[in-house]
């Protein structure tokens, strides 16, 4: 019998300390999670904030770029304008009749007279003028001057570059900022 009571001690003993391990792993495990749980909370508190970070930056980016791709387009329909009048404007002068063509070329030859004494015209084979009218030495036609004059020396060396298209695009390079303004406001 006494050793039937060691063997229950030592069991009751047993099973205490196998209890007491128990609960001392169930404490450990249920800090382990705790740690855990709070480990992982962090992770996705910061991994959340890294989303939203993103998403705002590149919801940034996608209105710098929506507004930038914006900002070409109505700069191209500018442009598109712009060229628009201006070539409306060089049709204009290219489409005046002929006594204020007469007129314009004359001022031109006036003008070219201070930087070469004798001009020769060079002229669009659609004009009609002679020396005499224009008042410059002699009248050559090109194809390749469509409308205005190129006065030239007599000897080529000295040109002058009266055609219209060229006139108009140097008092539009002058004034793009002022008709800009005032075709757009």
């Amino acid at each position: 019998m006494a050793l039937d009571s060691v063997t229950k001690e030592i069991q009751a003993s047993a099973e205490a300390s196998v209890a007491k391990i128990r609960q001392e792993q169930a404490a450990e495990i249920d800090a382990i999670n705790k740690q855990t749980d709070a480990q992982i909370a962090k992770m996705k508190e910061a991994q959340d904030k890294k989303v939203a970070e993103a998403k705002e930056t590149l919801d940034r980016q996608e209105r710098s770029s929506a507004e930038l791709e914006s900002k070409k387009l109505v700069l191209a329909k500018k442009k598109e304008v712009l060229s628009q009048a201006f070539e409306s404007a060089l049709a204009e002068l290219e489409n005046v009749p002929e006594a204020q063509k007469l007129t314009y070329y004359k001022a031109m030859v006036a003008s070219a007279k201070t930087i070469i004494p004798e001009p020769k015209a060079i002229m669009s084979e659609n004009d009609d003028f002679s020396a005499s009218d224009l008042g410059v030495k002699s009248v050559e036609k090109d194809a390749r001057v469509s409308s205005g004059l190129l006065l030239q020396s007599e000897d080529g060396s000295v040109e002058v570059d009266m055609q219209f298209r060229v006139i108009l695009q140097g008092i539009w390079d002058k004034n793009l900022k002022q008709l800009s303004d005032i075709l757009f406001g």
